[in-house]
């Protein structure tokens, strides 16, 4: 993209000045072995961040590769979660020692220097191994988009998704005919649910887990409700912030309003209280194996659209391929029909309660059968997502800024209203901040790690 390469210096300068979490000292742990399989001919080195369950069905869906593609061989490399990995990564590229294929969050591919420390996928050759630009919902497959290149390959899409226990809501006659909870689309509406669970659920328990001093989770949430809204976060030049406090405040009082009604207790264990009986929780749809490992019965619906309009906070799982100077040949080819493989192959992965990105899964009847994720699939079609600037993305520097501030309000140390000023206070910086590898503004089309 004409600019000057990045060394060891300059990346760990960035990291530094991110505030990267943690050391340089990585785990990996990865099944392949560090020769090539007898048979193979090709190796594909592919990093990932998968760990607990999704690791499991990760390897699954590897084995299943490496048993129907013997002549490739599959590296492949667990890392820990978060900047650390992607701290890793962005070195391994910069110091030509990057993996064949990648992983990555969707929010942080426009940061992470595509062009320099991401190549381009080649989507004629994706489309030869079945994967095509008409398979994916469109504003999904848009988000990988930088500069008219595929930059990143979506797998998935991972919701924050309203839990509610079966048993509980019949008790509350919360429950209609289909067996699922009532539609709410007020915040009076889900009050009024809350309250008349509250009124028949165990003794000692919440009524819902909200993760009220979680960072993460309350900017989770924050942005669906803000999205909701129809709130805005800057112009499409990223050059002035539209961030409406107002609209903030509505958002930031309804959050609070769960814990001065009573309805959350403060720190509890989110995922315990609801195995125990809580009749709700808000989490992500990775704890459905979790519940469903505990047997209970219980369904899970996109987060309730209290301010009139669908909006689930989403990110997405992605596939990229670090920058490498000699990209090309038989193993590029390789890392294109693996990861082409996994996205065409990702039912073992909606066990994991993630939603397929690839759409011809989700009109399989082997996709319609699993459940609770036939309940929350349409939350593809209403993805509320973080801004496209360098500084957003999962655990990216918007999050570390302002999820603490959602925080203050939600736990009542500082006031809705002042919250929401402060928020844009923060906006505001962070639009006029270079990031630290290239010194560029979000309107300059800044990019880091």
């Amino acid at each position: 993209m004409g600019r000057p390469g990045l060394n060891r210096r300059q990346l760990l300068a960035a990291a530094g000045g991110l505030a990267v979490a943690g050391s340089f000292g990585f785990a990996a742990l990865g099944t392949g072995a560090d020769a090539l399989a007898s048979d193979a001919r090709t190796r594909v080195r592919y990093w990932n961040l998968f760990s607990g369950g999704d690791g499991a069905n990760m390897i699954a869906m590897l084995d299943a590769f490496r048993k129907a593609d013997p002549d490739i061989d599959v590296k492949d490399s667990t890392l820990q979660w978060g900047n650390p990995f992607y701290t890793k990564l962005a070195m391994a590229a910069a110091g030509n020692r990057a993996p064949d294929l990648g992983v990555m969050h969707m929010g942080r591919v426009t940061g992470f220097s595509p062009g320099r420390l991401l190549d381009p996928w080649d989507v004629d050759l994706l489309a030869e191994y079945g994967v095509r630009e008409q398979d994916y919902n469109p504003a999904l497959w848009r988000r990988g988009i930088i500069d008219g290149k595929l930059y990143a390959l979506p797998l998935d899409i991972h919701v924050q998704l309203c839990f509610y226990r079966k048993d509980v809501l019949k008790k509350a006659d919360l429950l209609g005919d289909d067996g699922r909870m009532i539609p709410v689309t007020s915040t009076d509406e889900w009050f009024d649910v809350l309250k008349r669970a509250k009124a028949v659920q165990k003794k000692g328990l919440q009524t819902i887990g909200l993760w009220t001093n979680d960072q993460n989770f309350q900017w989770w949430f924050f942005v669906a409700f803000y999205t909701q809204l129809g709130g805005r976060w800057f112009n499409d030049g990223n050059t002035e912030v539209l961030f409406d406090t107002d609209k903030a405040t509505q958002v930031l009082e309804f959050l609070r309003r769960h814990v001065t009604d009573g309805y959350v207790i403060p720190g509890a264990p989110t995922g315990e209280q609801f195995v125990n009986g809580a009749p709700f929780t808000w989490e992500g749809n990775w704890s459905v194996p979790v519940f469903s490992g505990a047997k209970l019965d219980y369904g899970a619906a996109p987060l309730p659209p209290v301010f009139g309009r669908q909006a689930t906070h989403a990110e997405s799982h992605a596939f990229v391929l670090p920058h490498q100077s000699d990209r090309g040949g038989a193993t590029n080819e390789a890392a294109h029909q693996l990861a082409a493989y996994v996205v065409k192959h990702a039912l073992q992965w909606a066990a994991g309660g993630h939603i397929p990105a690839y759409t011809p899964t989700l009109s399989t009847a082997a996709y319609k059968k699993l459940t609770p994720q036939n309940e929350y699939v349409s939350a593809m079609d209403h993805q509320a997502t973080e801004p496209k600037v360098w500084f957003a993305g999962s655990t990216g520097v918007l999050a570390q800024d302002l999820g603490p501030v959602v925080v203050s309000s939600t736990m009542g140390s500082a006031r809705p209203d002042k919250v929401a000023r402060t928020m844009k206070s923060h906006l505001t910086k962070l639009l006029a901040s270079k990031n630290p590898m290239d010194g560029r503004t979000a309107a300059q089309g800044g990019a880091v790690a």
